[in-house]
C-alpha cells in the first residue's frame, strides 16, 4: 500500500485528491496539513511514501518545505515529494526539482495521471508534466555542451532507438506502442532496457540524452 500526504491551502482541493486516490484501492491517504510547516509535522508522525506539496501556501512555502523534508528524512527511507500548483513557472520548476521534488505536476492533471504518478514516484522513479519536460529540455539542451555517446548508442538495439527517438518527440508509452504496432508492456520493456543500458536515472534524463546525441 503507497501512503501519501496532501500538503494544499485550499479544503476543497485536498478533498478532491483524497477522493481520486481512496478510489485506487492500492494508495491510502495518510495524512492531510494546509501549510508548509503543516505538512512537515504530519509527514514525520505519519512517514508517507510520497507527498503531494502545493507551492503556494501560507507560513512555509511548497518548494522551502520540500527542501526542509528532505534534508530531515531517513537516508534509507525519503518521502518522494510531488509538486503540485495551478501556476506553469520556470521559477517553480527549478525551484522545486532542486529542493528535491521527484515531479512536478499541474493541479489542472487528469486524475488517471495524478494517480500514475503517485505510483511513479513511489517506485523511485521521476515523473513531471508535459509542459515542464519540455521546458526542462530545452533548458538543460541549451546550456549542456552537445557531447555524443558513441559507445552508449551502439549497445541499443534499432528498435531501442526508435523508441528513445519517439520518447524524446514528448510521446506517451501508449503513443509509442500505437506508432510501432506493439503493446504498451512491450514499449515499458524497451524504456526499462534503454535507462539501464544508458545508464539513465528517468525518462526526462532518456530525452535529454537523446537531444544531446543528436537522435531527436
Amino acid at each position: 500500500m503507497i501512503r501519501v500526504v496532501i500538503a494544499d491551502d485550499q479544503a476543497l482541493v485536498r478533498t478532491g485528491f483524497r477522493m481520486i486516490l481512496d478510489e485506487t484501492g492500492d494508495i491510502v491517504v495518510a495524512g492531510e496539513a494546509a501549510d508548509g510547516l503543516g505538512a512537515l509535522k504530519v509527514t514525520a508522525r505519519t512517514e508517507p511514501d510520497v507527498v503531494l506539496m502545493d507551492v503556494r501556501m501560507p507560513g512555509i512555502d511548497g518548494i522551502e518545505a520540500t527542501r526542509r523534508l528532505r534534508a530531515a528524512a531517513p537516508a534509507d527511507r525519503p518521502p518522494h515529494v510531488i509538486i503540485l500548483t495551478t501556476f506553469d513557472l520556470d521559477e517553480y520548476i527549478y525551484a522545486g526539482l532542486h529542493a528535491g521534488a521527484a515531479g512536478f505536476l499541474l493541479k489542472d492533471t487528469l486524475a488517471v495521471d495524478l494517480v500514475t504518478a503517485v505510483r511513479t514516484v513511489a517506485a523511485g522513479q521521476n515523473v513531471a508534466a508535459p509542459t515542464v519536460t519540455r521546458r526542462l529540455i530545452k533548458h538543460f539542451v541549451d546550456t549542456a555542451p552537445r557531447i555524443v555517446d558513441t559507445t552508449g548508442l551502439a549497445v541499443l538495439t534499432v528498435r531501442e532507438r526508435d523508441v528513445l527517438a519517439l520518447i524524446a518527440e514528448g510521446m506517451s508509452n501508449q503513443e509509442i506502442a500505437e506508432r510501432l504496432y506493439v503493446t504498451e508492456g512491450t514499449v515499458k520493456t524497451h524504456v526499462s532496457r534503454i535507462l539501464a543500458k544508458l545508464g539513465l536515472r528517468d525518462r526526462i534524463h532518456a530525452v535529454i540524452y537523446a537531444h544531446q546525441n543528436g537522435i531527436a
